[in-house]
């Protein structure tokens, strides 16, 4: 039986919580705490699983599972919030959360996230996903607008197969002036060769 504890001051979602895991097949209620303090109790007696909320009386539930996880606890934390601002989202992901679900889910959305983190996923709500994703590329845009203009045409050149030497006579540059632009592309990208480099300009 997989074993989860419930990190939620609310009575009301508790019991929720508590009616669905005992009827989900598979899974045992271990722990149930109202707040982060007591579920610090989780170094000595840790369950496979914590559903976690953040909004918690005294430290938050982000930063309960900042300290488990810094601590080496084996569970796994699946965050279940009303917060799904951008903040939150990324700041429990950060700190050691496997998966951010909303309370809006249902029963059989959150027994599938509990079967996801114990085999090693991260579900999220679908608006969650979204948000993460989007942060993502609004990421990867923003690693394009460091490079200078320069910087874009050796790049450009450079995924259509132009050798160095080739991209200095496109560009009436010298060859050495083409190995500086990409050394300054690989720092700016944070990549390590020409392949890493391309790549990530084409993921646009």
């Amino acid at each position: 039986m997989k074993t989860v504890a419930i990190v939620e001051d609310s009575r009301e979602y508790q019991n929720a919580l508590l009616s669905l895991i005992e009827n989900a097949e598979g899974f045992v209620v271990a722990d149930v705490y109202d707040n982060a303090e007591d579920a610090m109790n989780m170094l000595n007696n840790p369950a496979d699983i914590a559903i976690v909320d953040i909004q918690l009386p005294g430290i938050s539930g982000i930063e309960l599972i900042k300290r488990l996880t810094e601590k080496s606890v084996s569970t796994s934390f699946l965050v279940c919030s009303i917060n799904d601002d951008d903040e939150s989202v990324f700041d429990a992901l950060k700190n050691g959360a496997s998966g951010y679900i909303l309370k809006e889910s249902s029963s059989d959305q959150i027994v599938n996230a509990l079967n996801d983190v114990f085999h090693g996923g991260a579900p999220m709500s679908p608006y969650i996903a979204k948000r993460v994703i989007k942060s993502f590329q609004n990421k990867q845009e923003r690693q394009r607008d460091v490079l200078t203009d320069r910087e874009t045409e050796v790049l450009k050149l450079l995924s259509t197969g132009l050798q160095y030497k080739e991209i200095g006579n496109e560009l009436n540059v010298s060859y050495e002036t083409v190995k500086k632009h990409l050394k300054h592309i690989y720092e700016k990208l944070h990549v390590q060769n020409k392949v890493e480099a391309i790549n990530k300009f084409r993921a646009r």
